[in-house]
């Protein structure tokens, strides 16, 4: 068996002005966004309780001058945020109007807390949400985005955790939930809106509200600093607010134009139908471009999903069109990431696709999160960030781990890592493949931390599922900034 092993180097991003560096926050505070925005203020609207939307413009006030980081043991992860003055990383303003807040009544949020059957609690409240921002988005005050800020009281009644965090994690089975998920619910009933939304917990913006244990998303689930907060909040109002994004994945010299597609699996509500979800990265550009592909199929039991060949060759012929579109040409490589295996029929949907626009370059990867290899390092530090073994022909790879730049392990248990499967007939290497996959896993506009576990063409799939289940329309939004 072939065994070899190296730790690549943290992968660096391209902000404004094609300044590069390995970390989100530093990179914005040195050169600003890759792409500017158009205008000097993002308008930004909120949804919540009467606490929460006070909550929010004082975090809004406090953010101008800035927050310090608890940093003292380990400033690289704890920076602190500079301010929206001279220093400020995103060149522009975020502004809450007096006009641009939405409160919902105490008397409604009691209604829906008192409302015995979760299913309906669930929709009441995203009825009600929604109701507000169409009275918004009609009025002379629409933003550019709008935070829903729930109150604990509310996330107590309409969250759940096992539905909400994992509702379309399919690995290998499809089992689904007929429980609602709420988020899902929300993002897709407001999508026909102008402007894409945000959804807040009321800890982001008052630490000492408490989240009851059993509604967290995870065990582990801390509040971050007041400076984490704000750079990992931001991030995401000037991403859908802007319409723009703020970091790329860094271009190699000699790189082919290349199209990123990740594809995920999800059930329709009630949980009968299994369909597929695409979201097509460009890379170039960094935008996301979402596609909802057809009924899948299972093998015994609704285990495996898969597509069929004729499916495979659609999907992939209508994410090659839209990458045209935006492009004016076809890419030369083409990277299609799964979650479960690919088949032969699959495969050759796919290949059949590239091969009919000349797309000369392809790999298809199975993404396993689960390993039964293990990397273990000398002393009592989890294995670094970066290692790569390889594993005749396949590829352990630890997208998590310790990170010198932080001088710590960000993480609560042990790192676990991906096993990187290609399909026979991929051109890249796996090595090649396992460094392009780390460097994906830092295009995540939700978050400006390092140790993203899955690379972004995956997890955007799975937002994609989350929401599309709950979509009626035959419409879909294409922008990825509705699903995130």
């Amino acid at each position: 068996m072939k065994f070899e092993t190296k730790i690549f180097e943290e992968p660096h991003l391209e902000f404004g002005d094609k300044h590069h560096h390995p970390d989100p926050r530093l990179g914005l505070f040195e050169a600003g966004p890759l792409q500017t925005p158009v205008g000097d203020v993002v308008k930004v609207a909120v949804v919540g309780s009467s606490k929460t939307i006070e909550d929010a413009k004082a975090f809004f006030k406090e953010a101008v001058t800035g927050f310090q980081g608890k940093g003292e043991k380990h400033p690289n992860l704890h920076p602190d945020f500079p301010g929206l003055g001279n220093k400020n990383p995103f060149r522009c303003k975020f502004e809450i109007s007096d006009g641009a807040i939405a409160a919902i009544t105490q008397a409604k949020i009691d209604k829906i807390r008192k409302e015995p059957h979760h299913n309906k609690a669930v929709e009441m409240a995203v009825d009600e949400i929604v109701q507000e921002l169409r009275t918004l988005d009609e009025s002379s005050h629409r933003p550019h985005v709008a935070i829903v800020a729930l109150p604990v009281s509310l996330i107590e009644r309409v969250w759940n955790a096992k539905v909400d965090a994992k509702a379309t994690i399919e690995k290998d089975d499809s089992g689904g939930s007929d429980a609602p998920d709420f988020r899902g619910m929300l993002k897709a009933k407001a999508m026909d809106l102008s402007f894409p939304i945000q959804i807040v917990w009321e800890d982001v913006f008052d630490e000492t509200a408490s989240i009851p244990r059993k509604i967290k998303e995870s065990r582990a689930r801390k509040i971050q600093g007041q400076a984490g907060r704000t750079w990992n909040l931001l991030t995401t109002l000037y991403y859908k607010g802007t319409g723009r994004i703020p970091w790329r994945k860094m271009q190699q010299d000699g790189e082919f134009t290349a199209c990123y597609i990740g594809i995920s699996f999800y059930r329709e509500v009630g949980g009968q139908q299994l369909f597929t979800s695409a979201a097509q990265m460009f890379d170039e550009r960094g935008r996301g471009f979402i596609l909802k592909g057809k009924r899948a199929q299972t093998e015994s039991r609704g285990r495996h999903p898969y597509m069929t060949q004729d499916d495979a060759h659609q999907l992939i012929i209508e994410a090659l069109a839209a990458y045209k579109n935006h492009h004016k040409n076809y890419p030369a490589r083409v990277i299609v990431l799964k979650t479960s295996q690919f088949r032969e029929e699959e495969a050759d949907g796919i290949f059949e696709a590239l091969n009919e626009v000349g797309a000369e370059l392809r790999d298809l990867v199975w993404v396993q999160e689960t390993s039964s290899v293990k990397v273990l390092r000398d002393g009592n530090y989890p294995v670094m960030r970066g290692t790569f073994v390889e594993l005749d022909g396949k590829g352990l790879l630890y997208t998590n781990g310790s990170m010198p730049y932080y001088g710590t392990y960000p993480g609560q248990y042990d790192p676990k890592p991906l096993l990187l499967c290609p399909y026979a007939g991929s051109d890249s290497t796996i090595a090649q493949i396992a460094k392009e996959v780390l460097a994906l896993t830092k295009i995540s506009w939700n978050s400006t931390q390092m140790n993203q576990k899955l690379p972004i063409p995956i997890r955007a799939a799975r937002a994609v599922g989350e929401v599309l289940k709950y979509v009626t329309s035959s419409k879909v939004s294409s922008d990825y900034a509705r699903y995130i």
